[in-house]
């Protein structure tokens, strides 16, 4: 008798249970949004992370680095920004651009081929809204833009392993340059964050919210990519942020600085230094006068040593316009910059004797007698060694060529001698 009356007990227990676990199933099915309508009866608009979103509300930006396979089922297009009416379309960019951020493997073209589709399509869509926007963007479009810019931005850069002897400049320029299998979609992606830096819809005060020191960080170690169209797109990119966020001017000087003393001191390897040199040339170009002792500092410290490395031949043509740049500044600076020079100057390799020489002939032009004066005899000293260097068809050629510029200036300094 008393176990029976136990075992209903037990029954009647395990049935609740059952019972509350099946209750909170249903609510949490529901919760998830997993229910293919809502009481609406609308279908639910999906992120890039397949949660649904109210029409309404404001939209967070979820981390979407999923499975293609369980996304492409929720991936598909929406209609035109343009077409909307005014008062949805910032709901649909922010839809828009939680869908973008979505990543895909571009290695491999017959994957998502349809996903990666609409993907590009969204996005240029992103991009002539951007292009054609007459209304400041609010704070939740720039963290929805600067959000998704950096999911298909900022990523580990694939270097393929050199050997030693490609270390050599002419080892380099023989290299085919290697294109980057996802370029199509991050050329809109880059084009987006071009116009959204420049555009005078963007509240910089407001943006460097979000394009803050980390991401600036992150868009210099983008420099070093194989793709020679991804650093052009870099150059110009940085340099508009340069020019837009005055803030950030010191801050980005400094961390170019710090990539050169890596490259010069630690790796000698890096793919950038003539696009990060361009910008420099630039920015030197608009220094006040008198120049600052920190830009006298960086010529000292950075862009003289820049001399050393092997692979010069590959920025050298930047290294020696902003070289040329500080003299025309400041003509005091040829004295330091020419013995700098000259301490670097290479002992063996022939082609980049040839390369100082053609650098060493602009200072000259642009170098003032007097100045002249204090670097003439190493200079004098250095063209002789050129003369008797064992590989005279190329150094000795050159420093022909410097025999009219000098002589010019050694009669320029007798004649104000005699006066």
């Amino acid at each position: 008798m008393m176990k029976q009356i136990f075992g209903r007990r037990k029954a009647s227990k395990s049935a609740d249970k059952e019972s509350i676990g099946g209750r909170r199933h249903a609510v949490s099915n529901q919760q998830s949004g997993s229910g293919v309508a809502d009481q609406s009866g609308q279908q639910p608009i999906l992120s890039s992370t397949g949660h649904a979103c109210g029409s309404g509300n404001r939209m967070g930006f979820q981390e979407s680095r999923i499975n293609d396979g369980l996304f492409a089922s929720h991936f598909g297009p929406l209609p035109s920004i343009k077409d909307m009416p005014n008062a949805e379309k910032q709901n649909l960019l922010i839809v828009k651009l939680n869908m973008c951020c979505t990543q895909f493997d571009f290695t491999d073209p017959t994957r998502n081929m349809r996903e990666k589709k609409i993907k590009g399509e969204t996005m240029m869509d992103i991009l002539d809204y951007v292009k054609t926007a007459n209304t400041k963007f609010p704070e939740i479009v720039v963290e929805g833009i600067t959000k998704m810019i950096s999911e298909n931005l900022f990523r580990t850069l694939v270097i393929p392993p050199r050997e030693k002897k490609v270390l050599q400049a002419f080892d380099l320029e023989e290299d085919e340059p290697l294109m980057d299998p996802a370029w199509p979609h991050l050329h809109i992606v880059y084009e987006l964050l071009l116009n959204f830096v420049q555009s005078p819809e963007t509240d910089a005060k407001l943006a460097k919210r979000y394009v803050d020191h980390s991401f600036i960080l992150r868009l210099l170690e983008l420099f070093d990519s194989e793709d020679l169209r991804e650093r052009d797109y870099l150059k110009t990119v940085l340099h508009r942020i340069y020019g837009k966020f005055m803030v950030y001017r010191p801050f980005i000087r400094k961390a170019i600085n710090n990539v050169f003393y890596q490259f010069i001191y630690e790796t000698e390897k890096h793919n950038g230094i003539a696009e990060l040199l361009e910008i420099l040339g630039s920015i030197i170009n608009g220094f006040a006068l008198p120049l600052k002792e920190e830009h006298k500092l960086f010529l000292v410290r950075t862009l003289i040593p820049l001399h050393k490395p092997r692979c010069i031949s590959m920025y050298h043509r930047q290294l020696s316009y902003c070289i040329t740049q500080f003299v025309e500044k400041d003509e005091k600076l040829a004295d330091t910059i020419i013995r700098g020079i000259i301490k670097c100057w290479p002992v063996t390799n022939s082609p980049k004797e040839v390369l100082f020489l053609g650098e060493l002939e602009e200072i000259l032009e642009a170098t003032q007698p007097s100045e002249f004066q204090k670097c003439m005899v190493p200079i004098f000293s250095q063209v002789a060694r050129c003369f008797n260097s064992s590989h005279f068809q190329d150094g000795a050629k050159c420093g022909l060529t410097l025999i009219p510029n000098i002589y010019i200036i050694v009669s320029l300094c007798s004649f104000s001698l005699l006066c």
